[in-house]
């Protein structure tokens, strides 16, 4: 939670107590019944729809559609819930404009995609809000898995495999389950609680037991967990974050952008998280967009997002830049840092402006700050773990580690992008490959 002793020009509640709630509130308000009808017919219900092969869970999208279309949104939900089970959350964080949307044929031939995230929302909320679980437990097979991990990739994991009848221990650090879903997307993207709320509803399936505070290394073993069960799914997700390694990094007021996001989202009032007057968050993808949006959000005067290449390397989506842009953050592109300068807390940082190649121009730039987000992406963190990859676990197409018995998937693991929907997509087939192996029908 938010520290009581602010950097000098941190503080909370730089704006009028009203005003947070129209800052914060819902990104994209959820359509209505006759929204959603009328969204639902611009699809021409493809045969060979491109926008299945851009889903990462491949969900069958024009058949959920013409479920809406057709008065059903249950039925719809069930279509998406049967691919994807977080598919309430994807809709609302899913960069859906790089995904199906941008695959689907009206996009192509009119620039004017089918509203296909805002659709699944509609689907997925009127079924969940029903308090309805539409999948049941299969017999027991009277078989035990552990997942480390309540993140999209361990809660999909978990739900796939107690829906076959296994049963299932998850383990989290945190006090919360959801991983990123919870602690780690902008406010106004997930409002009313629904993270949670996603969560209770997912393990309304029953045979799933969450055990929080426990971590691996300092509270687990994994030579532990592969002896007392017949698997083990990792999906614990980044827990480093890479630093600055510049001069002054280690100042006061130079943070973590995910602690600041985490900040923000367990907030009980967001109007209590102290914000700096001049704000820098350094990174391009999506924690460093969500960071800067919320620091503007919040009240910062000037916030700048600084990048070391250009616009169309940054892995937040053209949606997010532009969001950003239009919260009035001012992007600046091809710049590194290379000192934080202050007298015991931050109160400049310089940057060297570098080339296409990563070269120093010769120019420099300094900005003001009193706050300093970091956003240069997270590393796995712990040890006794089964061979890595380019700094995360090594899977292959099943999620299996090179351990016996021991499979991996999210952010933690080797392989896809980190998405929340590629992270459920990896934990569903990663589930699917360990009841293979646990009732021997494996390949």
């Amino acid at each position: 939670m938010p520290n009581d002793s602010f950097t000098p020009g941190v503080v909370p509640g730089r704006l009028e107590p009203e005003t947070y709630q129209e800052q914060f509130s819902d990104l994209h308000p959820p359509l209505d019944a006759h929204e959603a009808l009328v969204a639902a017919d611009r699809c021409y219900f493809c045969h060979d729809a491109p926008c299945i092969t851009a889903c990462p869970t491949e969900i069958d999208i024009p058949l959920f559609i013409r479920q809406i279309a057709t008065g059903t949104p249950d039925a719809a939900a069930k279509t998406i819930l049967t691919q994807n089970i977080m598919g309430g959350m994807c809709a609302r964080v899913c960069p859906t404009e790089e995904l199906c949307e941008q695959a689907c044929v009206r996009e192509l031939a009119e620039g004017k995609p089918v509203l296909i995230g805002q659709l699944q929302r509609y689907a997925t909320d009127h079924l969940q809000q029903q308090d309805i679980h539409p999948f049941s437990r299969a017999p027991s097979t009277g078989q035990k898995v552990a997942v480390v991990g309540a993140g999209p990739a361990g809660l999909s994991c978990a739900h796939r495999l107690a829906m076959l009848g296994h049963d299932v221990v998850v383990y989290d650090a945190r006090p919360k389950a959801g991983g990123l879903n919870e602690y780690g997307i902008a406010t106004y993207k997930t409002t009313d609680g629904f993270a949670q709320a996603e969560v209770d509803w997912l393990l309304k399936i029953g045979g799933i037991e969450i055990h929080y505070g426990k971590a691996l290394g300092p509270d687990l073993s994994l030579d532990a967990l592969r002896d007392g069960f017949d698997a083990v799914f990792l999906g614990m997700g980044l827990g480093g974050v890479n630093a600055l390694g510049v001069a002054g990094d280690g100042k006061e007021g130079v943070l973590d952008a995910v602690n600041f996001i985490a900040d923000l989202r367990q907030a009980s009032d967001v109007a209590s998280v102290p914000v700096g007057r001049d704000v820098v968050v350094i990174g391009g993808g999506m924690t460093a967009v969500d960071a800067a949006v919320q620091a503007k959000l919040l009240g910062a005067l000037n916030v700048t997002l600084v990048y070391r290449r250009g616009r169309d390397r940054m892995n937040a989506s053209v949606f997010e830049q532009d969001l950003a842009a239009a919260k009035g953050v001012r992007i600046v592109t091809h710049a590194v840092p290379t000192a934080v300068l202050g007298n015991g807390a931050v109160r400049e940082i310089e940057f060297a402006y570098v080339d296409a190649a990563m070269q120093p121009t010769g120019q420099t730039l300094r900005l003001a700050a009193d706050q300093v987000f970091k956003a240069i992406g997270q590393t796995f963190a712990g040890d006794g773990m089964p061979a890595l990859e380019n700094g995360k676990i090594k899977v292959d197409a099943a999620g299996r580690t090179a351990l016996e018995g021991v499979w991996a998937g999210g952010d933690c693991a080797s392989g896809g992008d980190d998405l929340t929907v590629t992270a459920v997509a990896e934990g569903r087939d990663a589930a699917l490959d360990i009841h293979a192996h646990l009732t021997g029908k494996a390949g």
